[in-house]
């Protein structure tokens, strides 16, 4: 059956980026994971990280963490989201590490650990300025203060994650690594980890024992001020299904949104939001046939958008493709022009396309 779109994920270029980090940290690099690695396959990433020697993964919910367990018994698997009420138990069972985020977490940690009457190994966040998960001031202060809050854990890793390392003089970024510094001198045995993809490029007194890189491992962009120093990982494309003659004055798509300004030719493409083409793309996005920009024209609907081709010389035809992502669109391209960012378009990408995995 043809396939009516296609998204080809390069693991070589994966491993690239990862291989790249190694070389740039003396810390030890860990893979992200979360959302299905970020839209482009959880196992065959993972497999691949594993090859080239990665120990550590984080990712968002148990059932992520248990994806991995079904393919390695074994390998150091955390949960960023902590410990979900009622499952402490697999946890333990299947040597899933929860990252501790509040003083529930640590003491529901800790009454499993008296219940088996055995030390756990811990993790634990401090937020020092994301205002999300993590211990706030006032629970980081009192566990400073009274260890016996950690009574009956073993803390082998304390972390905190930046909310602005993207944005190269941020002042949040050096109160956080601060406030970090501070907090980890308490815990002289247990690794350290504050980097993110952008904190690994910006700093390196930032990047402690262990660095955890998401987007840029996908060839996201984690400096956007200068060119990307990681190679692209995906490609999209779909299938032109028609082509039509429009006239000055016709309109085309839901709610004629765009009017012609004068006659032309439009191009019918197999893709939609169902597909993950985020309707925020709606006449502002474009797209590459042979290198040449073809404006999306009026709405994005659920499995379908247009673009222009009545200015290119040689034009589409029917069950030609069209570059979405490739090497004339990356996927911050593709972001800024959705008014998103690339993190989106990665994790939106959709069951329909065609996975092929190369290298």
């Amino acid at each position: 059956m043809a396939d009516s779109a296609r998204l080809t994920i390069d693991l070589a270029a994966l491993a690239s980026n990862y291989v790249l980090f190694c070389a740039r940290a003396s810390a030890e690099v860990a893979g992200i994971v979360k959302a299905d690695a970020y839209g482009v396959g959880l196992a065959p990433v993972f497999e691949r990280l594993k090859k080239e020697g990665c120990k550590k993964f984080f990712v968002a919910t148990p059932d992520e963490a248990l994806q991995i367990r079904r393919i390695d018994s074994g390998i150091s698997v955390f949960v960023l989201g902590g410990l979900f009420h009622g499952s402490e138990a697999e946890y333990l069972s299947q040597n899933i590490q929860p990252v501790l985020n509040s003083p529930g977490d640590i003491e529901r940690w800790k009454n499993l650990a008296r219940q088996k009457e055995k030390k756990l190994p811990a993790t634990i966040h401090f937020d020092t300025g994301m205002n999300r998960l993590g211990l706030g001031d006032d629970e980081t202060r009192a566990l400073l203060e009274d260890s016996s809050m950690l009574e009956g854990l073993d803390v082998r890793l304390v972390m905190s994650h930046f909310a602005c390392a993207d944005e190269k003089d941020h002042p949040l970024n050096g109160q956080q690594a601060a406030r970090f510094a501070e907090i980890a001198r308490h815990f002289p045995k247990a690794q350290k980890s504050l980097s993110n993809s952008s904190g690994l490029f910006r700093n390196e007194s930032w990047h402690y024992d262990l660095l955890r890189p998401g987007y840029a491992l996908y060839g996201g962009n984690p400096t956007p001020e200068t060119n990307n120093p990681v190679r692209p990982v995906v490609r999209l494309e779909a299938r032109v299904l028609q082509t039509r003659n429009v006239r000055k004055g016709e309109s085309v798509g839901y709610s004629a949104t765009h009017v012609f300004e004068k006659d032309t030719m439009t191009a019918t493409l197999a893709l939609g939001y169902a597909d993950g083409f985020l309707r925020s793309a709606s006449g502002k996005a474009q797209l590459y046939w042979k290198g040449k920009a073809c404006p999306v024209l009026g709405r994005v609907s659920m499995d379908l958008v247009s673009i222009e081709i009545g200015h290119l010389d040689i034009k589409p035809q029917p069950g030609d493709w069209i570059e979405i992502l490739g090497p004339h669109q990356t996927v911050d391209d593709l972001a800024a022009r959705a008014g998103t960012i690339g993190y989106e378009i990665l994790t939106s990408l959709g069951p329909r396309y065609k996975r092929d995995y190369t290298g």
